[in-house]
């Protein structure tokens, strides 16, 4: 009995640290956290950082490797059924980029304070060159080559360079949105917010759909003129 209720705690205490240090790493940035005020903020022992985690760093990974697991089983068991459900022909690019999208955006907006932190700490992750390439390639490669798998049975005669510089803009969207920063309510007067996750989760999918095809059809564009001038 002592023993269960000690793990318990242990689990609890080990909680309530990754959520602080999410909430103050999403906040202020790696750098501009200490493993002090994260304790202080989970109400615990500094001490308790190196015993669970290990350091810092550990604890960071941590903090990213918590949600992203359970994302990314959502978003392949979304693709999945979006295959699943399709006809013959497969399913369409907008149903493959709302399956890829839509877990993010419903979690953000949903998912309570915890997924919008964990949300802004990935757009930081993404945007930083110390960070973004070996954090995201660690925890979200696998995912996102399972997506560009499906683009390229939607789109197969697209190049393989237009995947990827589509993927890059789609990402950028990605991040934007969950930023947050009130950039579209000044520019619409009010009539748009960035906060209306709602009415992202409604258009994004058709916007990028658009961009996908559009940058395929140039780059054949492309070859086309050049197969003519030989």
């Amino acid at each position: 009995m002592t023993d269960a209720g000690g793990t318990r705690r242990g689990e609890r205490t080990r909680t309530r640290l990754l959520d602080a240090a999410e909430s103050l790493f999403a906040e202020k940035g790696f750098h501009g956290v200490t493993v002090r005020a994260i304790a202080r903020q989970a109400d615990s022992d500094p001490a308790l950082v190196a015993y669970y985690f290990g350091g810092k760093r550990e604890l960071f990974d941590a903090v990213l490797l918590r949600r992203a697991e359970e994302l990314n089983e959502i978003r392949l068991a979304e693709l999945a059924a979006c295959e699943a459900n399709a006809g013959p022909e497969g399913p369409t690019l907008e149903a493959i980029i709302h399956a890829f999208t839509h877990p993010l955006l419903d979690r953000s907006a949903n998912g309570g304070p915890g997924w919008k932190s964990y949300f802004a700490l990935v757009g930081q992750v993404t945007n930083s060159p110390e960070w973004g390439v070996a954090i995201m390639s660690k925890y979200f490669d696998p995912i996102v080559r399972r997506f560009l798998d499906a683009v390229r049975r939607a789109l197969p005669d697209a190049p393989e360079e237009e995947l990827f510089w589509s993927y890059h803009f789609l990402s950028g969207a990605l991040v934007l949105t969950f930023a947050d920063t009130g950039r579209i309510d000044a520019l619409s007067g009010g009539l748009c917010k960035s906060s209306d996750l709602e009415a992202v989760t409604e258009r994004m999918p058709e916007f990028l759909a658009a961009g996908f095809k559009r940058m395929a059809q140039r780059q054949s564009s492309k070859t086309q003129a050049t197969e003519t001038v030989r």
